[in-house]
């Protein structure tokens, strides 16, 4: 039997700019997790979890490919994971097994509300350690990464795949968005999957950062679910109308988390805060411009008591709900924040940042 997680994730800074190749964000991995359990079976496979009500969903091939009934199929990311890994393994020459898989989710609440955390990046991770594991395939960080942008891209998805790269790497990592039309064009012609995850991928960025010593990062949740493709949606919408401004945006935004990045270098804390305070202003300036909701009434909150606190706050990720992060010096006390949360009805999520173990990767460095 083989046990495999991957982290949930929250963006710090960078969001929506992300979405355009080479423009950097900065994520965190968190110590919550999506399990995959595989077991090696005989003639056919089975793939269960709470998506699925603890109901075994049963796969075989066809033709050799795997194959599970549509009108049976909640696990999309999951499926097609196996697929594309397949394809992988069968380009490597081996000969394909069948397996059961079992998911496990920490990245929701106990009434099944998802907190934002990134559990279609998890899920895809650790469904493909498992399955390279059950092959004992020995996997690098960029690996993992490279096969998961790939299954997600051959789901249409429309995000910056930021939070596959930090459930691949894990800690605090500084992340650009590859050329996506270049990897659709390679997959267009056929490249081999073993080929086109060798190649370097143009604006492709992922450089794994160290915090500062006494950085702390503080998670609040606003119990409203937000779906990040809505909101992606709605700004690409808007962009023809907003295109100046959204030009501008992207200058702003690239400067503000390359400061962040340099600040996290100098190991300066003011300085990364000083640049959360910027982006979270870009961020409502886009809003504005473009009508999406990002800092929803509940975000404004628990940003605006953070910084009576000291604490430099924003919306993470698309927004619209879910989760705001605070990045407070350690010194800093923190229960009045907390106290001051819980009366407008915002739940502190106790976790910690989650630093993959795995070293036999070369990163991809950074150029500005």
């Amino acid at each position: 039997m083989i046990k495999a997680s991957a982290p949930g994730k929250l963006y710090i800074a960078g969001e929506y700019a992300v979405l355009e190749p080479g423009h950097p964000a900065l994520i965190v991995a968190l110590d919550q997790f999506i399990t995959v359990t595989l077991k090696e079976a005989d003639t056919q496979g089975s793939i269960c979890s709470s998506y699925s009500n603890g109901i075994s969903i049963p796969w075989t091939r066809k033709n050799g490919k795997f194959y599970i009934d549509e009108r049976e199929n909640p696990f999309s990311y999951i499926t097609k994971s196996v697929t594309l890994v397949e394809q992988y393994l069968l380009e490597l020459g081996y000969d394909l097994k069948y397996f059961d898989l079992t998911i496990e989710s920490e990245l929701d609440n106990k009434d099944g509300r998802k907190y934002g955390l990134g559990s279609s990046g998890a899920v895809t991770i650790a469904t493909i350690k498992a399955i390279l594991s059950l092959y004992e395939i020995n996997y690098t960080s960029e690996l993992l990464y490279k096969l998961a942008a790939i299954t997600h891209l051959s789901l249409n998805s429309n995000g910056s795949f930021g939070d596959l790269a930090a459930s691949s790497y894990g800690g605090w990592i500084a992340y650009s968005c590859f050329e996506k039309n270049w990897v659709i064009k390679q997959l267009k012609e056929k490249s081999p999957i073993r080929q086109l995850v060798e190649q370097e991928w143009p604006k492709l960025r992922i450089q794994p950062l160290k915090a500062p010593a006494d950085l702390r990062l503080l998670i609040g949740w606003t119990g409203s679910p937000a779906s990040t493709t809505s909101l992606v949606d709605q700004l690409n919408d808007e962009q023809n109308e907003i295109h100046d401004f959204y030009h501008q945006f992207l200058e702003d935004s690239y400067r503000c988390v390359m400061w962040i990045i340099d600040a996290f270098k100098e190991s300066d804390i003011k300085k990364i805060q000083q640049g959360i305070r910027i982006n979270r202003h870009l961020l409502k300036s886009l809003a504005e411009k473009s009508r999406v909701n990002i800092e929803t009434e509940a975000l404004t909150d628990l940003c605006n008591i953070a910084e009576e606190f000291q604490g430099a706050a924003k919306s993470s990720g698309a927004g619209g709900g879910d989760c705001g992060i605070v990045l407070f010096n350690q010194q800093e006390e923190i229960l009045p924040m907390i106290n001051a949360w819980k009366e407008k009805g915002i739940v502190d999520l106790p976790l910690q940042v989650y630093k993959e173990k795995m070293t036999d990767y070369e990163p991809i460095i950074w150029e500005d």
